[in-house]
């Protein structure tokens, strides 16, 4: 075999770039196992070097169906690579094995791709080789009986592959077309108005104490007695927790109504919203 068959040989093997093989082969004189090994080595190094790098761009991967439905957010450093042939690819199957384990990710970092390497291999090689930093991020898997879930992506990269996307899962005895067209829309208004909860008692008291510490803090030079004061604040607090809980949210479809109307107006008694979950690229 010549040496640019070998450095052939060992870029259909490994994916490394023409430039590495080259010089890889010569260190190793020639040998490709060993150069497999100290390419591996190589890609190790590079990968530990661009993880100190911010990457805020990336791909939502949807998988699975309306009865179990996961969310799975992978992160690279530009918009470029996001669209990368390699990387879509990895996700892809990535969003597929995370659905199967239930957004573990401890399991899934593990787990064994289609190609033998486990995916904390194949993540090492794929910034080796597209020379970004790439890390898993958010995740969530929705299976809750008899419940149907509904999926909105934004912004489609390639296919279930998408910037923003929402998947939020609807209770219900007997799922008719009424109920399934305001299942896609209120899919559609989770992605438009971002709700911290699905109700204001559901709001977290870190959020609520941050909130409320912004509230004083504007309310300070007002000049307005304490009671007064307390009173705007306790008004503010509780506008915020309307507005940014879902039920009690504006609907997107008509602002003068609010989601639990809506929901009222659909004459279902036993609909009720589950739960939800909204992953936002660079938020």
């Amino acid at each position: 075999m010549t040496d640019i068959d070998k450095v052939k040989k060992l870029r259909q093997l490994t994916g490394a770039g023409f430039k590495d093989c080259n010089s890889t082969l010569k260190e190793t004189n020639g040998d490709i196992e060993k150069a497999i090994e100290l390419l591996r080595v190589k890609g190790i190094s590079k990968a530990s070097k661009k993880m100190s790098r911010s990457a805020n761009e990336g791909v939502v991967a949807v998988a699975g169906d309306s009865n179990k439905t996961s969310l799975l957010e992978v992160n690279c450093e530009t918009d470029f690579v996001a669209k990368n042939e390699d990387f879509i690819k990895f996700v892809k199957e990535l969003g597929e094995i995370n659905n199967h384990l239930n957004s573990n990710l401890d399991k899934l970092n593990k787990a064994t791709l289609k190609n033998g390497k486990t995916v904390d291999e194949e993540l090492v090689d794929l910034i080796s080789k597209i020379g970004e930093k790439i890390t898993i991020g958010r995740s969530k898997t929705i299976n809750n009986s008899s419940c149907k879930n509904f999926i909105y992506n934004h912004n489609i990269v390639h296919g279930n592959l998408s910037k923003l996307s929402v998947v939020v899962s609807l209770e219900c005895d007997e799922v008719n077309e009424s109920v399934n067209t305001f299942g896609k829309q209120l899919s559609m208004h989770i992605a438009a108005s971002n709700p911290i909860a699905l109700t204001p008692d559901q709001i977290s008291k870190n959020i609520l104490e941050k909130e409320k510490e912004l509230i004083e803090e504007e309310l300070k030079t007002s000049g307005k007695p304490k009671d007064i004061v307390n009173k705007i604040s306790i008004g503010k607090l509780n506008k915020f927790k309307e507005e940014n809980s879902l039920l009690t949210q504006q609907w997107v479809m008509d602002p003068k109504k609010k989601v639990k109307e809506i929901i009222g107006e659909l004459n279902v008694s036993t609909l009720e919203v589950k739960e939800y979950y909204r992953i936002k690229i660079g938020e």
